[in-house]
């Protein structure tokens, strides 16, 4: 049944149902969503904060690792208080904190194969928050096998880059269509090539942006755009990419 709103809940999303392009059918929407945010670091702590706060219905947030003093650099959903504790839980006890009304499924574990499959099948949303090209490509494979619409982000030193597929589109590309898995291991971890804090608050929540733009069914989501910003010199740009008809991924869930 469609989420119905207390009178606190009109209050606290006030000023989401006042914007045309939301209103009160859409935060409805945002109330009875999933989004399942895989990564619960860098990116995936912004994003998992603008997510709860602006009232998505349930989160499942998707994390094997633990909090380490490194991480309070840049990973904001994280609290000192949590060193040694497991990222999702830790998640979920700042989420709590915002909004108590949104519903956080910890998955303290490295999705992959089935329980990938089946963690993307219940997801209205998916935001790949990870720091390695094996796990990317393995979640384009599960959004495109379940039809799902999958947002991306990366960030390493000051660059940082992010993009929306959704093959449901029709000639849309993949993330396979932009990045070929050939000769890929990894993009570089920050452990290994620092990243400055603010850059990853920033890509994170364009994620989470467009995540919301998603559920909403708001229009002109950047579809076959790679997004990218310099933070050194605050330079943004956009790069247009098309669907490969030859994608091994895409191309074969189309038929």
């Amino acid at each position: 049944m469609p989420h119905d709103f207390s009178d606190d809940e009109l209050l606290r999303y006030s000023r989401h149902i006042l914007l045309d392009e939301v209103g009160i059918e859409g935060q409805r929407k945002l109330a009875d969503a999933t989004a399942l945010i895989i990564g619960v670091g860098g990116l995936g702590s912004p994003a998992a904060l603008y997510l709860a706060s602006a009232g998505v219905g349930h989160l499942m947030l998707a994390d094997a690792d633990t909090v380490e003093l490194t991480n309070l650099q840049r990973q904001i959903v994280h609290r000192q208080d949590s060193l040694g504790l497991s990222k999702v839980d830790s998640a979920r006890q700042t989420l709590a904190g915002i909004n108590p009304q949104v519903r956080v499924e910890p998955m303290a574990q490295r999705l992959a194969g089935e329980a990938l499959i089946e963690a993307v099948a219940r997801a209205d949303v998916v935001l790949d928050c990870s720091d390695n090209f094996p796990t990317r490509h393995a979640v384009n494979r599960a959004c495109v096998a379940q039809g799902k619409p999958l947002v991306s982000g990366a960030a390493v030193r000051f660059d940082g880059q992010f993009a929306v597929f959704d093959t449901r589109v029709a000639d849309s590309p993949c993330y396979r269509c932009l990045f070929p898995e050939e000769g890929e291991a990894s993009d570089g971890p920050c452990a290994t090539f620092g990243v400055f804090a603010p850059l990853v608050g920033i890509i994170g929540a364009m994620q989470a942006a467009e995540a919301l733009k998603l559920l909403i069914g708001m229009p002109d989501i950047p579809l076959g755009k790679l997004v990218t910003l310099d933070l050194r010199s605050h330079n943004w740009r956009t790069l247009r990419f098309k669907r490969d008809t030859a994608c091994p991924v895409c191309n074969a869930s189309r038929g």
